[in-house]
């Protein structure tokens, strides 16, 4: 082990004592410590996290190039305690410029397609069924793909509906009610998973059939091909994906209450709490997703300006 690779060692599991996730950091510096062992170097510099960013992009700055070098700016910081001759990559020195494109929002006849399809095309009854759930799941609740596949058996509380969710995006944990119609639908996936396959080891609620939990890389091909099966999205600007179910739900929430409601400030932070979202600003980037939601929220502001006027 090099000197560098050690002090990243010591790096993450201080900076875990101290109560910070780190997953970005130990998912990227490891890479960055290889690149500069091949290169010989063991101090860290701004030219070296340069070169390491474009070696990885070499293209294009995309929006991971700030990202990496936010975490070499961490190690850097820490490194300059010991070794002097470090360079603490400067804010800034590569922008993040955040572009959320178009997304795909599917309508009922999308998600009925893709939920049939599954059953229609899967061979395998429990696999077939678990990704039947999992879509519908998917699509009435709003939970992100990590979020649904990390489910244990025990984070369903059958007599109220309510889901526990636990330490997501941002550590948190959070409880998410369900509809009647999407606990029977949990409900009765679990009867038919203890009949096929009884009391599996694993906790997992989704399992494979391997009696295993369910992992993203297997999920996003079958979800792909079950989207190409249906036939949904042709036509469309980009194939649609696996995470705009959660947007397609957190769309037709705001509409609705934008058709329904009054108060809809008022409204918005119980979904950004319901969603898991960092904060409400990240919910009102919704209303920008939707031509038909934006030209509801802009009618419901000139309303209430017109209302103020003497």
């Amino acid at each position: 082990m090099t000197d560098l690779r050690q002090a990243l060692d010591d790096y993450l599991r201080l900076r875990r004592s101290l109560g910070h996730q780190m997953a970005e950091a130990a998912y990227l510096l490891p890479d960055f410590v290889s690149f500069m062992d091949t290169r010989g170097e063991q101090t860290v510099t701004v030219a070296a996290a340069l070169d390491w960013m474009k070696t990885r992009e070499p293209e294009v700055v995309t929006t991971v190039s700030p990202r990496r070098i936010t975490a070499v700016r961490g190690f850097a910081r820490y490194l300059s305690g010991t070794d002097p001759a470090t360079e603490v990559p400067p804010l800034g020195l590569v922008p993040y410029i955040r572009r959320r494109g178009r997304i795909f929002l599917y309508s009922d006849a999308d998600i009925a397609a893709i939920m049939a399809a599954a059953k229609e095309t899967i061979p395998q009854p429990l696999r077939a069924a678990t990704y039947h759930t999992l879509i519908g799941l998917l699509a009435a609740s709003g939970l992100r793909i990590g979020e649904a596949i990390k489910l244990d058996r025990d984070d369903i509380d059958w007599t109220e509906g309510v889901l526990h969710i636990r330490e997501s995006k941002f550590g948190k944990s959070r409880l998410v009610p369900l509809q009647d119609s999407a606990t029977n639908a949990l409900r009765e996936y679990d009867t038919l998973r203890e009949r096929l396959m009884p009391r599996p080891r694993d906790p997992a609620f989704f399992i494979s059939l391997t009696a295993k939990r369910l992992i993203y890389a297997c999920v996003h091909p079958v979800f792909r091909a079950l989207v190409d099966t249906a036939g949904v999205g042709l036509g469309a600007p980009h194939r649609p994906r696996l995470h705009e179910l959660r947007h397609t739900f957190a769309v037709r929430t705001l509409l609705h209450w934008y058709r329904t409601e009054d108060n809809i400030q008022a409204r918005i932070p119980s979904l950004s709490t319901y969603m898991g979202h960092r904060e409400p600003a990240c919910t009102y980037w919704y209303l920008s997703a939707a031509p038909e939601l934006l030209a509801l929220a802009a009618a419901r502001r000139d309303g209430v300006r017109k209302a103020a006027r003497p």
